[in-house]
């Protein structure tokens, strides 16, 4: 074994009702726990996601409501699933991005306290995106089949990029073709609850990044409007982004 561990490695994912992180549950999980010496145990739990598996998620992993009719709810399953995990760091594969946010719905919607800070977590398909070729030259190969000759080059660099956006967009059907969609497709920004609704500034602050707080530090609004809050914890919002904003909250009691 390459990894050096200092304490167990549990590697997961997750098959769910669908994409929704707030919404949708978990129908399969499977943990491979992997201990410093390099002893592994692994576990895999069919989950009854106490609604119906849409058709197109079923077609995706194979699972339908009559394979989870008799399995146990993942309120039944929380408390063996966080046994196993609570003394070790998480990994998967789109893990960051996906799983460990729909895990934690699930621990908070079963009354576990799933506190994300105990843990660190390794996500293959970041690695993968960051050591293979990403750069411009790669991607102008890829999706125009040419060489880009005068590499970082202004002009040059900036024809590719245009010729690479334009295949893009032909390329793929979900990809828009409007500036104002493509612009939203392609940004990313750091979030401070999973779910994307509170961002950091330029300062690391807590921002909210809807309604009509938007922008604004979420630690200030809580101050001068505490009945906004009161109104966030009682609408349709992922458990933990709820969670996070309980904690921004008693921080600006101080």
């Amino acid at each position: 074994m390459n990894l050096k561990l200092y304490k167990p490695l549990c590697i997961f994912d997750l098959e769910t009702t669908g994409t929704n992180i707030g919404k949708d549950r978990i129908v399969e999980i499977c943990i491979l726990k992997v201990f410093p010496d390099g002893s592994r145990e692994s576990k895999t739990w069919k989950v009854n996601p106490e609604m119906p598996i849409p058709t197109e998620s079923s077609a995706i992993h194979g699972i339908y409501d009559k394979d989870v009719a008799d399995s146990p709810t993942f309120r039944e399953i929380a408390p063996k699933v966080m046994e196993m995990i609570k003394d070790s760091d998480l990994g998967g594969f789109n893990s960051n991005r996906f799983d460990i946010p729909v895990l934690a719905e699930e621990m908070l919607r079963a009354d576990v306290d799933f506190d994300l800070s105990k843990h660190r977590f390794v996500d293959a398909q970041t690695i993968f995106f960051k050591k293979e070729p990403r750069n411009l030259g790669a991607a102008y190969q890829f999706y125009c089949g040419k060489t880009l000759e005068n590499a970082h080059s202004a002009e040059a660099d900036v024809m590719a990029t245009f010729e690479v956006l334009d295949a893009q967009v032909e390329k793929y059907e979900d990809v828009p073709n409007e500036i104002a969609e493509l612009s939203d497709f392609s940004t990313q920004n750091k979030f401070a609850d999973l779910a994307g609704m509170i961002h950091f500034d330029d300062n690391n602050q807590e921002i909210f990044a809807f309604g009509k707080y938007k922008g604004q530090k979420v630690k200030d609004v809580f101050q001068k409007d505490l009945g906004y809050y009161g109104w966030l914890q009682s609408a349709d919002f992922p458990l933990y982004t709820k969670k996070i904003f309980t904690k921004i909250q008693l921080k600006s009691r101080f």
